[in-house]
């Protein structure tokens, strides 16, 4: 199970303040903190620096990679924003994010085939959002069979069935998680991810239902998620549903969890 730490995103207000003052210590706590509790690629993404992103990510990179290990998720609508993260990165990275929309993938796949990244592949191409499960393995195909005739190994890319906000529409989240069973059956050697919080949006208690969907899309097939590795409750849950789906061999990784006090009931 992969775990994409979110936190480190400048449409936060407390990160955007720390990148504006270019607060090393700020960033890199909030690193530090993400790897510890079980982040395994940390997302960088400055996307409101407007007109200086390209300089901020390589400074984003540059101070996050003093101070952790684990690779980055190198997170931008701007190609040249991508490119200049790749460049600085240390190691395989992960590009967030390609679509089939043709100026998209005519900007990122060169990125990908250069860095040799890790991809996330939104189900999305020019028709805009998909509306069902159908569209969704429509693009789907699309996507990996272009990034496989491209060179890119089956296990570094990441299929996002894009989800939309229950708040809009109660069958969203049905739609998303028959997506997502769908995918997995169609591209079982594919990974699939998706960010949590868009579940949620516009609804109170938005941690309880993010908690709720990720352990139902877990039984569904995906093994990726983008979430915040600081709530303690849902990294809780994803472990203890990570071992009840068979896929923690003797639930060693949910004992060692236990014991370093990372999992409370």
């Amino acid at each position: 199970m992969l775990v994409v730490g979110e936190l480190i995103n400048s449409s936060r207000k407390a990160v955007a303040q720390a990148i504006a003052n270019r607060n090393k210590a700020y960033i890199q706590d909030l690193a530090r903190k993400q790897a510890a509790a079980g982040a395994a690629i940390i997302d960088v993404n400055c996307g409101t620096s407007i007109g200086e992103e390209e300089k901020v990510m390589a400074w984003l990179v540059d101070t996050v990679q003093e101070v952790v290990d684990v690779p980055l998720c190198i997170d931008s609508p701007s190609a040249e924003a991508l490119a200049t993260g790749l460049a600085a990165h240390k190691g395989q990275a992960m590009i967030n994010s390609i679509t089939a929309e043709k100026e998209r993938w005519a900007e990122v796949l060169p990125l990908v085939k250069e860095y040799k990244a890790k991809v996330i592949a939104l189900c999305m191409d020019d028709g805009g959002m998909p509306e069902s499960v159908a569209d969704r393995l429509r693009v789907a195909d699309k996507l990996v069979s272009g990034l496989v005739a491209a060179g890119v190994p089956a296990d570094d890319i990441y299929l996002d069935p894009l989800i939309k906000p229950l708040g809009v529409n109660s069958q969203y989240g049905v739609e998303a998680l028959e997506s997502v069973a769908a995918l997995k059956e169609k591209y079982p050697e594919v990974h699939s991810i998706c960010g949590l919080s868009n579940v949620s949006y516009g609804l109170p208690e938005r941690r309880l239902l993010n908690r709720a969907f990720m352990v139902m899309c877990l039984t569904r097939g995906m093994d990726a998620f983008i979430l915040d590795p600081l709530d303690i409750q849902l990294m809780g849950l994803l472990r203890a549903a990570t071992a009840l789906a068979g896929q923690d061999e003797f639930c060693l990784e949910y004992i060692a969890a236990a014991r370093a006090g990372k999992i409370k009931a």
